[in-house]
């Protein structure tokens, strides 16, 4: 039998490009330290490159807002693009400026004494526990044991060998260094992205006419993907600008009730907000046990106010700053939180919800989709008492739900008397329904309950 030539050459293709791939597979087994090492150095080499692009944009609504400004008042394009794009940056700077400024001195200024003095206040609180349960007339002996522990890991710590010491020290300005290159090249990117938007975008939506072969599964893909990016842009910007806020009422109040360390609190409670739901307590709790080793009574107040800055948070500043920009239930956010904490760790608790949005999103366009074709209703309330679909499209639903009440003493279809034909081993008449009318005359309310002879 004469194979086609076009056959024999694919075919021919498809071994070569098998073998290829098996040999590609056992060469990164046989290598597969140095290609996690090369792993490693890509994404290093990317952390810049994608800095820049989170960067850009977060950045990108400003840029537009002030280049449409200028482009209002008759300003060139070209210098319009330039001009926005400059400002947009030097907005950015000054924020960080100012968050060094403001910040950077509370934790270099507060932290390391905080750390000094930790050993002793966690002796004095566990001595003031030890009184307390020693006048109450309860041992105190494993306060003391957990106290002497915590304490002497402190101090080991705090004594260190200072070489290692040194080590460490080097290794940590290295990091901070290597931090702020990649930072410095970030914000190169993010400027050349900015200025380049529209031949990036147009870029994009040319491979995607060019991949796609109908035209209206370009429009449903564009039309998509808008929406994906109103559901990042505004939860990702509100939840800055919500966070912000709460930080800032949390100082401000921390200084006016006299809090210990109110700044560090502050600062704590404002970047742990950016986390949905979890975010208020992980901020909360080392505050409060900081504040506890201090001061009790503070530590009181402290989680008070906590709770009452959350549910004005919760109930006002977030709806009001978030709307519903996300689509989700509180079910669901707390789903998409755990979900993607267990698949990305810190990174999953910040993106987990608009990431889980975007997909809740699209599950739910493909599913109406799908109805739509059907001739079915899309509201979920209808499907709530639907009991079948038949092939023709008629829908059946539940009856609703009938309660009978039985009464407890009174009546042959009573509890009690249920009871009692139980204990005698009488069954009831089958033929009888219960509630049903007796025959005879109703019974006096004013009647005892019947006796219950076995």
């Amino acid at each position: 039998m004469k194979i086609p030539l076009k056959k024999l050459l694919f075919f021919s293709g498809l071994i070569l490009l098998a073998l290829v791939v098996v040999f590609l597979v056992v060469q990164a087994l046989l290598h597969l330290s140095d290609l996690a090492e090369g792993m490693r150095g890509i994404i290093g080499a990317l952390r810049s490159i994608l800095l820049g692009c989170v960067m850009a944009y977060l950045l990108y609504p400003l840029t537009r807002f002030s280049e449409q400004f200028l482009l209002y008042h008759n300003v060139k394009p070209r210098a319009a693009r330039t001009l926005s794009t400059t400002f947009s940056t030097l907005v950015l700077l000054a924020l960080l400026v100012l968050f060094g400024y403001f910040i950077i001195p509370q934790l270099v200024f507060n932290v390391p004494p905080l750390i000094q003095s930790l050993p002793d206040m966690i002796n004095e609180f566990s001595q003031r526990l030890s009184d307390y349960l020693t006048s109450h007339g309860q041992s105190a002996q494993i306060i003391t044991t957990i106290s002497e522990k915590i304490s002497s890991s402190f101090n080991q710590w705090l004594q260190a060998d200072p070489l290692s010491a040194l080590v460490d020290i080097v290794g940590r300005v290295a990091s901070v260094a290597k931090s702020l290159l990649n930072f410095i090249i970030g914000i190169i990117v993010m400027f050349y992205l900015l200025m380049s938007r529209d031949q990036f975008i147009g870029q994009g939506k040319k491979i995607l006419f060019a991949v796609c072969k109908k035209r209206s599964t370009c429009d449903v893909i564009l039309r998509h993907l808008r929406v994906i990016n109103r559901i990042f842009s505004g939860f990702v910007s509100g939840k800055l600008l919500d966070s912000l806020i709460i930080g800032t009422i949390c100082g401000i109040c921390l200084s006016l009730l006299n809090m210990p360390y109110a700044m560090l609190i502050s600062v704590i409670v404002g970047i742990t907000n950016i986390i949905p739901v979890f975010g208020p307590f992980f901020g909360a709790i080392p505050s409060a046990f900081l504040l506890l080793l201090t001061d009790p009574g503070k530590c009181l107040i402290f989680i008070i106010f906590i709770i009452i800055l959350q549910q004005v948070d919760g109930n006002i500043i977030g709806p009001k700053i978030l709307g519903d920009s996300t689509g989700l239930s509180a079910f669901w956010v707390l789903f998409a939180l755990l979900l993607f904490n267990h698949l990305m760790g810190f990174w999953g608790m910040l993106l987990g919800v608009p990431l889980f949005a975007s997909f809740y999103y699209l599950l739910r366009e493909l599913i109406s989709s799908r109805l739509r074709r059907k001739n079915l209703p899309l509201a979920t309330k209808d499907y709530v008492n639907i009991a079948g679909i038949d092939d023709n499209g008629t829908i059946s639903y539940l009856p609703p739900p009938v309660i009978q009440f039985r009464s407890l003493f009174r009546g042959e279809d009573s509890l009690w008397a249920s009871i009692c034909r139980r204990v005698r081993g009488i069954k009831a008449d089958p033929t009888k329904e219960p509630g049903s009318p007796k025959e005879d005359k109703p019974d006096d309310p004013s009647d005892p309950p019947p006796p219950c002879d076995p």
